[in-house]
């Protein structure tokens, strides 16, 4: 395992205070036990996975096929071809790589609001049983109370009937193309709890997307 990165600030994540706990959860556990295992889920910049393996842990970079030729770039451009690895999918599959499982760590950046609620909730428990005992979920997803909503068809469905496309000024603005499920923070909490994991908190960003920490018991 490489531990001699160097980068210039991996603490410099904006408002993002998701993934500042993961980040922390890294820490911890590498002072426990030095060999800890992370999931990336759609980090295409490889910002994310770049911090994890800064910390010296093994990292599992987890994207679309037809980004792997641009994501591998940028793994190789960072210098962490030893400590990212990545592994194509088309979400909602799942990478199989048997030698890094049980993660510590699992980070779900984007694609759960492509799924109807039900079947992110099979993907949160698939997720779960990829985590050793112990092990913690972060969760991102978009949000029913930011600009988003405006002009979503899917406002005032309850969240298991709620998958629509987003207006088409926030489509043209975000490039977010599709059906998606946007949530509430009860939402989200909601669907840990179904799927199975235990949910240490939710919270609400300033923009009004939806954030998550689980942990498998």
């Amino acid at each position: 395992m490489n531990t001699t990165h160097h980068t210039p600030n991996i603490w410099d994540t904006g408002n993002d205070d998701l993934e500042r706990l993961a980040l922390e959860e890294c820490i911890k556990r590498q002072r426990v036990d030095h060999d800890v295992s992370v999931l990336v889920i759609a980090d295409g910049n490889v910002e994310l996975c770049g911090k994890f393996a800064h910390l010296g842990a093994q990292v599992v970079c987890a994207g679309p096929s037809e980004k792997q030729q641009q994501i591998q770039g940028r793994i190789l451009a960072a210098g962490l071809k030893d400590d990212v690895r990545f592994k194509p999918v088309a979400f909602p599959e799942l990478p199989d790589v048997a030698d890094c499982e049980p993660y510590d760590i699992i980070y779900v950046r984007q694609g759960l609001c492509h799924l109807p609620y039900a079947e992110a909730r099979k993907v949160i428990h698939a997720l779960s049983r990829k985590l050793r005992i112990g092990g913690k979920l972060f969760v991102a997803i978009l949000g029913l109370h930011s600009e988003l909503a405006e002009g979503y068809d899917g406002t005032e469905q309850i969240v298991n009937e709620r998958f629509a496309e987003l207006d088409s000024t926030m489509i043209q603005r975000y490039g977010i193309a599709g059906e998606v499920c946007l949530y509430t923070e009860r939402n989200l909490f909601m669907l840990l709890m179904e799927a199975g994991v235990s949910v240490l908190r939710t919270f609400t960003t300033t923009y009004g997307n939806v954030r998550g920490v689980a942990v498998r018991v």
